[in-house]
């Protein structure tokens, strides 16, 4: 064979190494298009943040009996939208009381009053759902959204650690932690029933294995440390429940006596054995459907 057939054929081989491996190589990651939303959810396998139409949300002056912890979420979130310093915020405690709410009803509040008014220089907040068993991808879909020249918040519903997962460590290391730390333009909100996102057991395994206990515990309790605000949510008293109740029907204008509306809905959390906001939305979606009135507006 001649020096230049032999040539040919090793320039022919390389060829075709260098298709296979185009081929076998994964898609080059597109740029996040966030003008065709407000809201998305992230969707780590191909990378993608699929827009959502129509996000499931309350009024904001429809979630009762957490006054406080709707100002203090309020002007955190407002003050990210204004470019200005913000923490993540981790808000824990009872169910059903509205913290996923107050979270959606909060960032298109802050929109509605920011951006939808036209002020000056602030762009429309995105609000991303990163769903709890895809966490480990946090930092992919922070540097995502890192050129990006919305400010977005990142919110995951429900978070907590169980048993011998170790996806905490990617939260960590994306909230706080690593060379680039946390874009200036994401704040990272979640919630959960727990105060420190990990079951009591599972702190208890790590001091009892440990060399030194307090280091374990240490290690474990600092991830909630990562949350600069924490908003705890507690089990509403029988007045702040009638008060959700009364103001849901005045704001749907559902037609029914004071009286025989005061004891449906003091039956209706009895008979569930529990006071709280999801509760008394479950009541109003009853109400509304024997009164057959839809609850829209």
């Amino acid at each position: 064979m001649t020096d230049t057939a032999a040539t040919d054929q090793t320039l022919a081989t390389l060829l075709r190494i260098a298709s296979a491996l185009e081929r076998i190589a994964p898609p080059a990651r597109k740029r996040a298009d966030l003008t065709t939303a407000d809201a998305f959810i992230w969707h780590p396998a191909g990378a993608e943040l699929a827009p959502v139409a129509k996000v499931n949300r309350v009024a904001l002056s429809l979630l009762r009996g957490v006054d406080r912890v709707r100002d203090t979420l309020a002007e955190n979130t407002e003050r990210f939208a204004r470019g200005l310093p913000a923490n993540n915020v981790l808000l824990w405690g009872a169910r059903g009381m509205g913290k996923s709410s107050l979270v959606k009803s909060v960032h298109a509040d802050t929109n509605m009053r920011l951006a939808g008014a036209g002020t000056p220089g602030i762009l429309p907040l995105k609000l991303v759902e990163i769903h709890r068993e895809d966490i480990e991808s946090l930092p992919v879909l922070m540097s995502l959204l890192r050129p990006d020249s919305h400010r977005a918040i990142v919110f995951c519903d429900d978070l907590s650690f169980d048993g011998q997962d170790t996806s905490y460590k990617s939260l960590k290391a994306a909230l706080d932690g690593g060379v680039e730390g946390r874009p200036d333009n994401v704040v990272f909100y979640a919630t959960s029933n727990r105060r420190h996102l990990l079951p009591r057991d599972m702190m208890d395994n790590e001091r009892s294995t440990a060399i030194n206990p307090g280091e374990a515990i240490e290690e474990k309790v600092s991830l909630s440390d990562r949350f600069g605000l924490w908003l705890g949510f507690h089990k509403c008293s029988q007045d702040e429940y009638l008060e959700m109740i009364d103001g849901y029907v005045g704001h749907f204008g559902l037609k029914i006596a004071p009286e025989a509306l005061r004891h449906e809905a003091l039956e209706w959390a009895t008979t569930r054995g529990s006071r709280s906001g999801r509760t008394a939305w479950q009541y109003i979606q009853d109400l509304a459907g024997r009164l057959g009135t839809r609850l829209e507006g």
